[in-house]
């Protein structure tokens, strides 16, 4: 194996990408209307942006603001976010972006379970008022462990904790999953996600979401200003489809993109659960390799460029028990659900790496593959199974 060149550190300080090229002032104008349509007669809604609508997140565009209203005769200010589906002429990351379904996943998991997931407020899904669906939901303070740069590169409040504190968190982290796992019947509450809804067929669930990010992948090659080809992706998907393994048990509610940055922790405890929008029915080894896989990204990054990171958090073997002793089911070796994890990353740096070019932050790479910042890890794992 041809081994790839570290990533450069300064690619890595530059992450910061444009999701979007809506009008500031036209999504305050229409936000406000709407809003006044919503709300209680005589409410005369005032909206605040308090963040430009490229701000955060890699998929979603989101929109921070204050919304002060009359209510019971008192003006009150509400702290809200908006999570708006992109507009297809910026290039979405993913083929399909239904809010709905993110919208209902986060109040049931919010009625349903302890889990701090962040109250949703209201839904707009016909796109009628920004040009594509979006609802908003309450902000909530705390901190984030930083992806710009990697936490595990130092200098930030998690890498600085102490050791029982990191544990901690990791602790904290592996419980909102075993929660979240834990609602009964998820196939009938959660039916919605299911990926046979949006047409991907298999025998059972694991099979139905291998064939979505199949579909992905076809999609990133395939849209307007689509994606190259990926010999690693393709090498993944070929040994993911000829490996799929056993389905065993009722699927679960899969949070998805179930990793720690999606996290908002007051201390080292979680205070928001956040971005949805991988969320699906499926084997609840799908989240436990997610959290593991995110943090193994960073690691391997950090270890790259010769920094020590965060070598004993998040460890497989960690994980695994910890969600054993909190949920009381043994879960058995991650590796392909590992293997599944990468390849979803590489959509992931493929449609956000053509986003980038569209909108001249990024030169076309010669080598597609150059934007894979998992590359190494993917590439280890794919001679680890021999595929």
């Amino acid at each position: 194996m041809t081994q790839s060149p570290p990533p450069d550190l300064a690619d890595l300080a530059d992450l910061h990408m444009q999701r979007s090229s809506r009008d500031q002032g036209t999504v305050h104008d229409r936000l406000e209307e709407w809003l006044g349509a919503v709300l209680p007669a005589g409410a005369e809604p005032q909206v605040t942006l308090h963040a430009g609508v490229d701000s955060n997140g890699m998929s979603s565009e989101t929109v921070v603001l204050d919304v002060t209203h009359t209510a019971d005769g008192v003006r009150v200010t509400d702290r809200l976010v908006a999570r708006v589906a992109p507009a297809p002429a910026d290039l979405p990351v993913f083929p399909e972006y239904r809010l709905g379904d993110q919208y209902d996943a986060m109040r049931l998991a919010a009625e349903l379970t302890e889990v701090p997931v962040p109250r949703v407020r209201w839904m707009e899904p016909t796109g009628d008022v920004l040009g594509t669906p979006f609802f908003l939901m309450d902000r909530v303070d705390g901190v984030v462990p930083p992806d710009v740069l990697p936490y595990t590169f130092g200098d930030n409040w998690l890498f600085d904790a102490p050791a029982a504190d990191q544990q901690g968190l990791q602790r904290a982290s592996i419980e909102v999953l075993a929660r979240l796992h834990a609602i009964p019947d998820a196939a009938t509450t959660f039916g919605f996600l299911d990926p046979a809804v949006s047409g991907h067929e298999g025998a059972g669930p694991l099979a139905r979401n291998l064939a979505k990010t199949r579909s992905w992948y076809d999609y990133a090659r395939n849209a307007p200003e689509g994606s190259p080809r990926s010999p690693l992706i393709e090498r993944g998907l070929a040994w993911l489809e000829a490996n799929l393994p056993a389905e065993t048990g009722d699927p679960v509610l899969v949070w998805g993109d179930s990793r720690i940055g999606n996290v908002m922790y007051d201390g080292f405890r979680p205070v928001a659960v956040l971005d949805w929008e991988m969320a699906t029915l499926g084997p609840r080894e799908m989240d436990l390799a997610w959290i593991v896989f995110a943090h193994r990204v960073f690691q391997e990054i950090a270890t790259m460029l010769e920094l020590p990171g965060m070598p004993d958090f998040l460890r497989e073997d960690d994980v695994r028990a910890t969600y054993a002793e909190l949920s009381g089911v043994e879960v058995g070796d991650l590796t392909w659900y590992q293997v599944h994890a990468a390849v979803l990353w590489g959509c992931v740096f493929l449609r956000t790496s053509a986003r980038q070019i569209h909108f001249g932050e990024i030169e076309r790479p010669d080598d597609p593959e150059a934007v894979f910042h998992h590359r190494p890890l993917f590439e280890r794992l794919l001679e680890e199974v021999g595929a």
